[in-house]
Parts: structure tokens; sequence; C-alpha cells
């Protein structure tokens, strides 16, 4: 595994470690950056190891703590193994920010968007992420305060889904906006049962980002929508939890 001794965290970060799924580029790779630059020691979670490893390289280039983690969302065997890694190098996580996520060329609306696409895309935006956070749940805890960013998106609200008046109603895209409604069900579920706990749990819309996701359509930059969630990792002893946010506040569920 691409890990260096616990020395080396030592020395170069604050003690703070943050996993980022989906980190090897785009709005997964800048929320790294941003967490790096504070001092936390990032690993970068990719299933594809070179482009993970070459991401970690380049961050350490650039004077930040930085380690690839292999973590397949669909592959429960390495999810559970980047668990024990993490368990066995700094034995807590303090950071987890459920980044990874897809979207399919066959979604769209209900009678167009195919069965294949929507199994496809709940697979990764909800099943593996749950998966995810099940695992890396026990080293969330252990930490001093740890925090869930759930990265969702205003397309997963009910509320602006079924508004005609809504800038995002014209998206009417069935498997991608489930999928993020059902991320959204997972942050109040485990919110809930976080309380009591310095842990915390929040969905974070970063806004229409320009990503590979979207073909790089949106308005917002990299590091522009990286900072809403940045912001909701580093949360101090005045932490929310459960709460749907986007930079222009919070968001109707």
């Amino acid at each position: 595994m691409d890990f260096e001794s616990d020395r080396k965290a030592d020395m170069t970060t604050d003690g703070r470690i943050a996993l980022i799924t989906g980190a090897n580029k785009g709005i997964g790779y800048e929320i790294a950056r941003q967490l790096g630059e504070k001092g936390i020691m990032v690993l970068i979670g990719a299933r594809d190891a070179d482009r993970g490893s070459a991401a970690a390289s380049e961050l350490s280039r650039s004077g930040i703590a930085a380690q690839h983690i292999p973590l397949d969302l669909h592959d429960e065997d390495s999810i559970l193994e980047a668990a024990r890694q993490i368990d066995s190098e700094f034995g807590k996580l303090d950071i987890l920010v459920n980044n990874a996520g897809v979207t399919d060329p066959d979604d769209g609306v209900p009678s167009v968007a195919t069965t294949g696409a929507l199994r496809r895309i709940m697979e990764t935006n909800f099943i593996g992420t749950h998966a995810v956070t099940k695992a890396m749940l026990p080293l969330i805890k252990r930490a001093p305060a740890g925090r869930i960013v759930n990265m969702s998106s205003s397309l997963g609200s009910l509320t602006l889904n079924g508004d005609p008046t809504s800038t995002y109603y014209s998206a009417q895209l069935l498997g991608y906006n489930a999928s993020k409604a059902a991320l959204n069900m997972l942050t109040v579920q485990l919110s809930e049962e976080l309380r009591g706990t310095p842990a915390t749990v929040n969905s974070v819309s970063p806004g229409f980002v320009k990503t590979d996701l979207n073909g790089h359509t949106g308005h917002l930059s990299v590091e522009e929508g990286a900072r809403l969630p940045v912001e909701f990792a580093l949360q101090g002893d005045d932490a929310v939890s459960g709460q749907f946010v986007e930079a222009g506040g919070q968001t109707p569920w």
C-alpha cells in the first residue's frame, strides 16, 4: 500500500488524517489540496492506482502530505482493506469526504432512464458511499471530533425537484437525482445515530462546478466548488450536523 510511516505524518501534518474518495481529479483533488494546505494528511482514495499515485505525488511536490490508498466503491474488499490500512497506520480518521460519484448517459426522465443506468448510479453514489462510510465509522469515532462530508447536490432535493420555478427543475435525471436524495437520507439517519458524540455528518452541495461529471459545463471552478466542503470538513467545536447546505445557505430537503 502507498503509506509512509507515522513518523513522516507527524513531522509534516498537524496530526489529522483525511480520506477523500475519488480524489485523483476534479473537485476531489482540489478538496484534498485545500485540506492538505491546512496541514492535514490527505489520503487520496482512487480505484486507479496510477492516477491515484500520480495525484498524491503531485500534491507531495507542492509540500502537502499525501498518499494514495486503493479504494473502489464497487469492491467491498478494497473498502475493508482501506479501513484496515488506515487503522494500522494511523489508528483513526478525522475527516471523511465522500466525493466519488458518477453520472450515466442512459439516465434521464423516468420514461427514458434505463434500469442499468439506475443500478450503476445507485451502486456508486449511494450503496458504495454507504459501504465506505460504514467501514470508516469506527475510525471516525476514534478521532477527537470526526467529520463526515457527503458530497450531495441540490438535484437531490425533493422540494426543488417538484418546484417548476426552481433553477434545478429542468434537470430531470431520475438516477442521479434519486442517488443524491438517498445520500441525503444517509446524512439524516447517520446524524441521528451520531447524536451525543463529537462526530458530525452533513450533505454539502458544491454548486455547478466544471468537472468531468458534467463535461465541464459548470460555471464554478473546482477551487470555488471545494470551499464549502472544506469548510464543513474543518468545523470546530460549534459544528452542526445533519444539514443539507449549498453556498447560499441551507438547501430544502
